[in-house]
């Protein structure tokens, strides 16, 4: 294996070396065929995705096909203006002279998918490379196997292997891959795996995107319009079985609204039918996440739900009440639809308990009170999120999509995700016909003056 994979890495360096890569109608010609082979493959990979998640048919294509189509031709339309040159401003000292910058691909890329949304977080990365012009290998998760061998197999029917490429395989394997030198990496995935990650591509200098999570707080604050606010948040928790890095992992409340928001959640939860058979909800990925949750669910503290179904890998939409940040479900990511509700009366002591926190990769405000949304914007650090919504702040390609600290590095989506894979190189381009002798031997004592002069 370890051959075989040093054989493709170096067989798409050359390729990336002999610059076939680099000119935009080539680039262009590779994302339209991208968009057609996913088109030709959707009926494959909407029953693939079902085998591994149980996920529907309405989830699929709204959560991972749309958002590639999206991608993708924002990708197409923009690509031109994206990898112009830029001309920029000559100071004094260098005149006469013209300054630019030209965009180049990185070269060869490794993107390492994420389980949850498997196509999504797997190919979403690679239109961005494909856009700034490099080769890219491909290690989706081997835990839904389905969505792995469909990936493999329609990019390998329809790719030269020397530019794109899926490799298949378990931690051996991601471990093999991160021993190779790249020229980017791009990860999505778990804090503790990211740090792996980073270590290796740290050996070879490698620039890194990483993508993770993190504990993803929502306030409910006095002003906010109650019902809209939970139907988003019910929406944004239980998407996807609560498996989204950017859900909202706890809700902080105030307690004036406490009942009220209480009255308002139950509602929504008895409005939703969450189930397989309806399509809202898939399963667990696996019975060690299953088993993970299961733990987290404390029974004195169930307001709603708490159900779990091992032999299906079923976790019923669970609100936690009156929970703490010293209960066991505060002291991880939750990944999963386990919704615990925190009381306050302070927001800043609200804040200051947030801020304890590793940074989270998102931060949900549900007011009307312009200087609540204001301080807490201000006030917390996170990678992004939105006021009054949850989790729709990804689907616009105008906002750059990424972590900080803990839940990452880097960000992508549109013109930032041809940014992550692209090398901006700085020139100075000068005339010979004339040139001032400042810089150049003797020193004498009337140049630096001159020098002090046009610097002072």
């Amino acid at each position: 294996m370890k051959d075989s994979i040093e054989n493709l890495v170096n067989a798409q360096r050359d390729f990336f070396w002999s610059d076939a890569t680099k000119p935009i109608d080539f680039r262009l010609q590779q994302l339209k065929k991208l968009k057609s082979v996913i088109k030709a493959h959707e009926d494959e990979m909407i029953a693939g995705i079902a085998l591994d998640f149980k996920k529907s048919e309405f989830d699929t294509y709204t959560n991972e096909l749309a958002l590639l189509y999206h991608d993708l031709d924002e990708a197409i339309r923009k690509l031109k203006s994206w990898s112009r040159i830029r001309r920029v401003g000559t100071n004094m000292i260098n005149f006469p002279a013209r300054s630019y910058i030209i965009p180049e691909p990185l070269g060869v890329a490794l993107v390492i998918g994420a389980w949850n949304y498997p196509y999504q977080l797997s190919l979403a990365p690679i239109i961005p490379a494909i856009a700034a012009g490099c080769t890219v290998i491909l290690k989706p998760s081997e835990l839904p196997s389905n969505t792995s061998r469909i990936m493999a197999n329609m990019i390998a029917n329809n790719f030269d292997p020397n530019y794109l490429a899926v490799v298949e395989g378990d931690v051996e394997t991601t471990t093999t891959l991160l021993e190779q030198r790249f020229d980017k990496i791009f990860f999505t995935g778990s804090t503790t795996v990211g740090r792996i990650v980073y270590q290796a591509a740290a050996k070879h200098l490698t620039p890194v995107t990483l993508e993770l999570g993190g504990k993803s707080p929502a306030f409910i604050t006095e002003s906010c319009d109650m019902k809209m606010s939970v139907k988003r948040l019910v929406w944004a928790k239980f998407l996807n079985s609560g498996q989204t890095c950017i859900a909202p992992d706890y809700i902080l409340v105030h307690h004036k609204v406490k009942q009220a928001f209480l009255d308002a959640l139950s509602a929504e939860m008895k409005k939703n039918e969450f189930s397989f058979e309806a399509g809202t909800l898939v399963q667990i990925i696996n019975d060690k996440n299953v088993d993970r949750l299961a733990k987290l669910i404390d029974p004195t503290k169930v307001y709603a739900g708490g159900r779990v179904d091992r032999e299906s890998r079923y976790v019923e939409p669970t609100i936690l009440n009156d929970v703490s940040f010293d209960d066991p479900v505060m002291q991880e990511e939750i990944f999963g639809p386990i919704l615990p509700i925190i009381i306050y009366d302070d927001l800043a002591e609200a804040i200051h308990q947030v801020k304890r926190l590793p940074k989270p990769l998102s931060c949900y405000v549900f007011t009307n009170d312009s200087k609540i949304k204001k301080r807490i914007l201000q006030e917390l650090s996170f990678g992004g999120g939105a006021v009054n919504d949850a989790v729709m702040h990804i689907t616009n390609p105008k906002l750059p999509f990424g972590g900080v600290g803990n839940s990452g590095m880097g960000a992508y989506h549109g013109e930032a995700g041809f940014k992550s894979f692209t090398h901006y190189k700085s020139v100075l381009d000068k005339p010979t016909w004339i040139e001032f002798g400042f810089k150049y031997y003797p020193r004498t004592a009337s140049k630096l003056n001159m020098i002090k002069r046009f610097f002072g």
